[in-house]
């Protein structure tokens, strides 16, 4: 157990920057009743996984890594979005509505 707390602090101190500006805006429940974890930006409840992609999320390798990796989590019951750290940056205003949006779709919740 104290190998995956050190990995989370890890995590966590080695978050990018877009990453610490959407966690800012997601935390303690900070969009409606949803709950979201820190270092997965997913809410069990709304089997909502949001990927925070950065430059490297574009290379052909990375690309089928995020592909298989979203294949086995959508095949656990998880929906996935993914954003960019420009999106982020720019117009984070949009990605919460986005986020907030696809929870609605999903939960048909008001």
């Amino acid at each position: 157990m104290d190998k995956f707390k050190a990995r989370a602090r890890k995590l966590r101190e080695s978050q990018t920057s877009a990453e610490a500006k959407l966690w800012q805006a997601l935390r303690n429940r900070r969009m409606a009743r949803w709950k979201f974890r820190r270092q997965h930006f997913v809410t069990l409840d709304g089997k909502l996984i949001v990927e925070v992609d950065g430059m490297t999320h574009s290379e052909p390798s990375e690309l089928a890594r995020d592909k298989a990796r979203s294949a086995v989590l959508e095949a656990c019951g998880f929906h996935i979005v993914r954003v960019s750290n420009g999106d982020v940056y720019d117009n984070l205003e949009g990605v919460l509505e986005m986020i907030e949006g696809t929870l609605r779709l999903d939960f048909r919740y008001d």
